[in-house]
């Protein structure tokens, strides 16, 4: 039997067992969305490991070592899988402004990479997000033969004629959802539109197509991605059957997992032991208790110091669009009365002999006392310090308008962690050792997060 065939019979079959309940689809889509998530990124290059994805997306702890990067990679596909399944219970067209919306969930901002120029010098290049390419994006193959995709000039009307061909196609009485998702996908990847994120663009649209028709999401595993590979560029020599037959042989991977789940079975694989044995691993490593009063003061006294002043720049550069700006400190939710001097001379080291810091003095004198915001660490707790700066009254809008921007530094018996937060959207996380500060790349790429939160949250003040 033709994989497409046998597809089609396993999509019957699972419709005769439909509807499922909530919680078989909730367990379903789950296992899903954490394999499309892992093995998507991982076939571009990301370098967090299958338990690592899945500590990040459901208990979300960040992988020690590796690149912030790559943990909002993760993050940016999550937010985008989750959009397309609400969007394919209504009847939601394809167009090059979703194709553009779900590149900037996928991507979340502009960044760097590492480029060479066409005379072979090395450069960076800056990826947009959510925009059509600017400059040529061809690839070198294995044999030294430049594979090119369409030029930055070509990609408009190449990708505003995809989108025609598709709607002609979605139409035809005899459509086969299968083969019309498969041949998007190639067709997308040809023209190559944007400067990063296609070929996890690609999937993603071409799950969209399937799940809009009634058909699990096809994941392809990182560990096929030689025989995926192959598959697209037989495509590329005019045989496109074969990138078909193989995307229809793995939906029915996906097809037969959603039936087991349907029929109450067990639907984790025989890989996913060693992928929990990872899990494990990384929940025992945060069981770890290692904060303690001297770790404590030290982490905030250099988030004072060495971090926290980049953001408020980053702050800063939109005070002057609103009337007035307040800050505030709240310890453990109570608001900390500032002494004279404002926040750093709350914020700054206790100092137990003249011109020496507190836990210095501590080891000299052989008095436990560390001091900071008023609290002697030796004897009660900090768990979280937030630094709130509230923006009223936007110049030329509503007046009564506020923007509130919390910095929370949280104190976890493991790890530190600081989730800054605009008007109540979703923090931006990130975890980090009671041993080292954050890096200065690391706080580079929350600034822009942060900026671009600021900006679309006065947009929608405007």
């Amino acid at each position: 039997m033709e994989p497409i065939e046998e597809a089609i019979l396993l999509k019957n079959e699972l419709d005769s067992i439909r509807p499922l309940s909530k919680e078989q689809e909730e367990i379903i889509m789950q296992k899903f969305r954490l394999d499309w998530n892992y093995n998507s990124n991982n076939l571009e290059g990301n370098s967090l490991t299958y338990g690592e994805t899945k500590a990040l997306l459901l208990h979300g702890i960040t992988a020690q070592g590796k690149p912030l990067k790559d943990h909002f990679e993760i993050t940016g596909h999550d937010e985008a899988i989750k959009w397309i399944e609400d969007l394919v219970k209504g009847d939601f067209p394809l167009t090059e402004n979703f194709i553009r919306e779900l590149h900037t969930l996928l991507l979340k901002s502009p960044y760097e990479v590492k480029a060479i120029t066409p005379d072979g010098h090395p450069t960076t290049r800056r990826i947009a997000v959510g925009q059509y390419k600017t400059a040529p994006n061809h690839v070198k193959t294995k044999t030294g033969k430049i594979f090119r995709f369409a030029t930055p000039e070509e990609t408009p009307a190449k990708m505003h004629d995809l989108i025609s061909w598709y709607r002609s196609e979605s139409e035809l009485p005899d459509l086969n959802p299968i083969i019309l998702a498969a041949e998007f996908h190639y067709r997308f990847i040809r023209i190559h539109p944007f400067d990063d994120g296609n070929g996890r663009t690609a999937r993603i649209i071409m799950n969209f197509i399937l799940m809009k028709f009634g058909y699990p999401p096809v994941i392809i595993k990182t560990e096929d991605k030689e025989n995926y590979f192959s598959a697209l560029q037989q495509a590329d020599g005019g045989e496109i059957e074969p990138f078909i037959n193989y995307i229809a042989m793995n939906l029915i991977r996906s097809l037969q997992i959603m039936i087991s789940g349907a029929q109450g079975e067990n639907i984790e694989e025989d890989d996913d032991a060693l992928k929990e044995l990872a899990l494990l691993k990384a929940r025992l490593k945060k069981e770890k208790k290692t904060k303690s009063p001297t770790l404590a003061y030290r982490t905030i006294n250099t988030f004072i110091k060495d971090t926290k002043p980049f953001f408020e720049e980053t702050i800063s550069e939109i005070s002057d669009l609103f009337a007035e700006s307040n800050t505030s400190i709240f310890i453990d939710e109570k608001q900390h009365k500032q002494s004279f001097g404002g926040v750093l001379a709350n914020a700054t080291t206790s100092f137990g002999l003249k011109g020496i810091p507190a836990d210095l003095a501590a080891k000299l004198t052989g008095e436990k006392s560390l001091e900071i915001f008023g609290v002697d660490l030796y004897k009660e707790d900090i768990s979280e310090i937030i630094w709130r700066t509230e923006n009223l009254g936007l110049k030329g809008g509503n007046n009564k308008t506020k923007l509130i921007i919390d910095l929370k530094l949280v104190l976890d018996n493991v790890h530190p962690i600081l989730k800054i937060t605009v008007n109540g959207q979703k923090a931006i996380q990130y975890i980090f050792d009671y041993e080292t500060s954050i890096n200065t790349e690391v706080v580079s790429q929350l600034q822009r997060q942060l900026l671009r939160n600021l900006t679309n949250e006065i947009k929608l003040m405007i």
